[in-house]
């Protein structure tokens, strides 16, 4: 069965060529047998990793419910269990795997019931290859291409006469018009690019999700008015590397740009994510100061500490260059926060290059900081490097990071204390279903109580008590 499965091929994957990427509008429509596949059903899209995964996941719920589908809060409730996922670390594969191999009775009890892969993980050989041997219950694995053939591809594998695969491995298009289940009533996320040219040499983002091409400023505009007609509040614009927007249709200076005209919308807040230093301008700067619906916080993040560290890692900046900008931005900004992400433990890495990453930590004293070993991906030039670090040590320097990080963490966190801050109230703790919970400005997570309507509300929060990286209030 095998020739009828389209596999991934991550050689493929990482061409790149100098031709625009299409654009298609219209392309998602519904034969006549898959508006009714979902009558009387259910379904469940279970997301992993980053916004873009959940942007994704967006659309999937969309799809599945103008096909007529329902959600269900359960996977033994659901006819239709889609993983849509990340493969950033092995960690995290490992974590999908596992949750998938849990459902292996569920299947066998009901093999009416369709599994579905999708996401980077999809995109990858090796884990493509693993699932097919180690894992009959799924039936259908597609990848982050090709999420607008959901329906026709649901209704393959509805069908029963086996596994149904199909994986793009290209530079990618630009989907536009597909349905979307917004997961947040007060927030959206908004595509403004897709892809990345950058090709890090401990990263399988080029390769799993293609060329980096940017939407049309005229689309991402109209979905943000359609987000603020429909009463949210804040948007969040995302993109592998949102500074490197339009370059690949020619501008110069297409983010800064865009940024300003997302403001001049009038939505109340905006965020972006994500920044690579190497493209950040200062023209970006000028705009975050300008404009007050600008959120004042930034993830940058730097990797690493060490110059040679980062040479191998092909970032393409220096530690002298990150902080040159993070004191550019401190300086035309002093209320702004700052997260970042850390690799600790890269092939080669020395204890004295670790202690440059802890250096630049003491430096920037960041606000927040996704912290990991580092994972080899396959198919990646860092996974062909020596390693001869133990893991033992890789883990000893994660906690000594950590530990430093929550210390600055902290420190920060006490200039909030008896402050007044605006927290759009996402709804109820997770925690405590008597206490709200949402994020300032600062991009600080409050948990605080308050009267019976603030759900939905931008609220005035006083600062009682903090922690390394939330905060306590009382409503105003």
């Amino acid at each position: 069965m095998k020739e009828k499965y389209l596999l991934p091929d991550q050689k493929a994957a990482a061409r790149r060529s100098r031709t625009a990427a299409e654009k298609e509008y219209g392309l998602f429509s519904l034969s006549e047998e898959a508006k009714g596949l979902g009558q009387g059903k259910k379904y469940m899209v279970k997301t992993y990793g980053c916004q873009a995964n959940v942007r994704d996941g967006e659309s999937l719920s969309g799809m599945l419910e103008e096909m007529g589908f329902e959600r269900a809060d359960r996977p033994e409730n659901a006819d239709v269990i889609i993983f849509n996922t990340c493969a950033v670390r092995r960690a995290a594969e490992e974590h999908v795997l596992g949750e998938i191999g849990s459902l292996k009775h569920m299947k066998l009890a009901h093999p009416e019931k369709v599994i579905a892969v999708c996401g980077c993980m999809a995109q990858e050989e090796d884990v493509v290859s693993e699932v097919l041997r180690k894992y009959p219950q799924v039936d259908l694995i597609f990848g982050t291409h090709n999420i607008y053939r959901l329906p026709e591809l649901l209704l393959k594998a509805s069908e029963g006469k086996g596994r149904t695969v199909e994986v793009f491995s290209e530079e990618g298009r630009i989907i536009e018009d597909l349905p979307v289940r917004r997961t947040s009533r007060y927030k959206g996320f908004v595509n403004i690019m897709y892809g990345c040219d950058k090709f890090c040499t401990y990263c399988i983002v080029p390769y799993t999700r293609g060329k980096q091409r940017s939407r049309d400023r005229e689309d991402i505009l109209k979905e943000i008015e359609n987000l603020k007609s429909q009463g949210r509040k804040e948007v969040v614009l995302l993109g592998q590397n949102v500074n490197a927007y339009g370059k690949d249709l020619g501008m110069t200076d297409g983010f800064s740009d865009l940024l300003e005209a997302c403001a001049e919308t009038g939505i109340e807040r905006i965020r972006f994510y994500t920044s690579h230093p190497r493209d950040y301008s200062a023209t970006t700067i000028d705009v975050m100061k300008k404009y007050p619906n600008i959120m004042k916080s930034l993830h940058l993040p730097v990797q690493s500490g060490s110059d040679e560290i980062l040479r191998r890692m092909a970032r393409g900046y220096t530690a002298g260059s990150y902080r040159k900008l993070y004191d550019d931005m401190k300086e035309k900004i002093p209320e702004i926060t700052f997260t970042t992400d850390l690799i600790v433990g890269f092939p080669g890495e020395t204890e004295e290059q670790f202690q440059q990453t802890m250096d630049l930590v003491d430096y920037c004293k960041f606000d927040l900081a996704y912290s990991f070993v580092y994972s080899p991906r396959s198919g990646t030039p860092a996974a062909k490097l020596q390693d001869d670090t133990p893991e033992e040590v890789k883990k000893q320097r994660l906690y000594r990071l950590n530990e430093r990080l929550a210390m600055h963490a902290r420190e920060n966190n006490e200039k909030y204390r008896d402050r007044i801050v605006k927290v759009l109230c996402e709804g109820r703790s997770k925690k405590n279903s008597e206490i709200w919970s949402g994020y300032s400005e600062e991009n600080k997570l409050v948990n605080f109580s308050g009267p019976d309507d603030c759900e939905g509300k931008i609220v005035d929060v006083r600062i009682t008590d903090i922690h390394s990286f939330t905060l306590d209030g009382m409503a105003l």
